[in-house]
Order: structure tokens, then sequence, then C-alpha cells
């Protein structure tokens, strides 16, 4: 990655509607949880550290990111600990973190289930994990061939996924709910073009007056699932997961 695609990426993290977006989202559902003082907070693939900047708000933050050049970045914002590593293999000891995020990752993974074991092996009993992945198998589209991934998922895969991993399901709702029918239609076009090689995705920071405009409605849907409430589809599914002890 040379020195302007990490800039890109930086800009992306920092001033896209969609990643502004979701930390709205999920400061959200962490506002709802009962952390205790001086909580250890683990980022699970943290791309450039943007998250951790939020989530020094409730604890002693740490990252972990696949991307050695992602992770410099991440350490460069000076928010705790960065590590390089996998998922599926976490360079810590047992019962570690009492809050885990782990945003739109597990669908980069070829097992979720090893990736969400992991994942509970680290966080302490009665500790949280919040997730985030794409909704709807059916909208599976050239934008999720360019980004590797797996897998979509619904909420009935989700909780399944959870549950398989030893995780008392909290919660889970849909958001990005108000841009579901436009981007529906967008990613089911997209199904008639090949080859996929041919596809690079453009994500890019619009104009301003555009990227505020993208935003507006996930704040809105973010004020409404900060009261406890739910939302019965849209792009994105976002489950609220807690570490019941063993078994």
């Amino acid at each position: 990655m040379d020195r302007r695609e990490m800039q890109a990426m930086l800009e992306l993290d920092e001033h896209h509607w969609w990643y502004r977006g979701r930390r709205r989202v999920i400061r959200a559902e962490l506002d709802r949880l009962a952390l205790p003082a001086g909580a250890r907070v683990l980022d699970a693939g943290c791309g450039s550290g943007r998250t951790l900047d939020e989530l020094a708000d409730y604890g002693e933050v740490y990252g972990i990111e696949l991307d050695e050049e992602a992770a410099a970045a991440a350490r460069a914002r000076g928010r705790g600990e960065v590590r390089i590593g996998r998922l599926e293999e976490l360079p810590w000891e047992a019962d570690t973190f009492e809050l885990i995020t782990c945003l739109d990752v597990i669908e980069h993974t070829p097992d979720d289930l090893v990736t969400l074991r992991e994942l509970r092996r680290v966080c302490k009993p009665g500790g949280w994990l919040v997730v985030t992945v794409p909704a709807y198998e059916a909208l599976w589209s050239l934008h999720d061939e360019a980004n590797h991934h797996y897998r979509r998922y619904s909420r009935r895969t989700l909780r399944a996924a959870a549950r398989g991993a030893g995780w008392r399901v909290a919660r889970v709702t849909s958001f990005n709910s108000l841009l579901l029918a436009p981007a529906a239609a967008v990613r089911l076009a997209q199904r008639r073009r090949r080859p996929s090689q041919d596809y690079t995705p453009a994500i890019r920071v619009g104009p301003a007056w555009l990227n505020d405009a993208l935003e507006w409605p996930l704040d809105v849907e973010a004020a409404w699932l900060g009261k406890g409430r739910t939302l019965p589809a849209g792009l994105s599914l976002l489950a609220v997961l807690q570490n019941a002890g063993p078994g």
C-alpha cells in the first residue's frame, strides 16, 4: 500500500458517510451496556484504527489487524496497543476483555465459527461482543466478490453462528435500513456485469452535501436503536452477544 492509498484509506475511515454513520450506531449500542470502569476493549479487525478513538471512551483499548500498513496507521493514532495477527489465533490470554467489537469482519473469514469461538475465548465471562455484518444472501453481488466476502447473513444464520460458538444472543437488529431499496437495486443490477475482474469497487468520499445526506439516515437509526428498539430490515445486521461463561 503506497502513501496515496494509505491517505485514501484514512480519509475514508474519517469522513465517509458509511463509516461515520456506523460509528454512531455502534456508540448507541455501547452506551446501553453496563461496562465496568477501566474495561479492556478490543477492536478485532481494527483497520486504520479510527474506531479505537471512539472505543477509548469506554476503557483501555486494544486492536488487532491483519494488514501491516493499516496496523501501522492504527498505531500512529496512539490509541493503545495494536497487534498484527489473525482473528483465528488471537495473541491474548483467555478472559482478557470486557468488550470486543468486530465490525464488518467475520464475513471475510473462511470459518466464522472458528473466529467467533476465538473471540469468545479472550472475552471475560459476562463480557460483550458487538458484531456487524452485511445482510441478505440474495444481495450477493460483485461488491462482495471484490471485497473478498465469503458470505452475507440473515438473522437466522447470524444467530446460529453466534450460538454455535457459545455466545448468548442478547440482541440482533438490522440497520442501514433507509438506503436498503436503492442499494439493493444497484447490487442486483451488478449481477449482470461479468466477468467480476472488470469490477473495481469505487468507494470514495463524495461532495460534502451528499456525504452528509447519506449519513443522515444512519444518524436517525442510531437514535432509534439507542432506545433499545430494533429495525426489521436493512443492508446490515448488528448483534450484541454475551459470553455467558463455561459451556
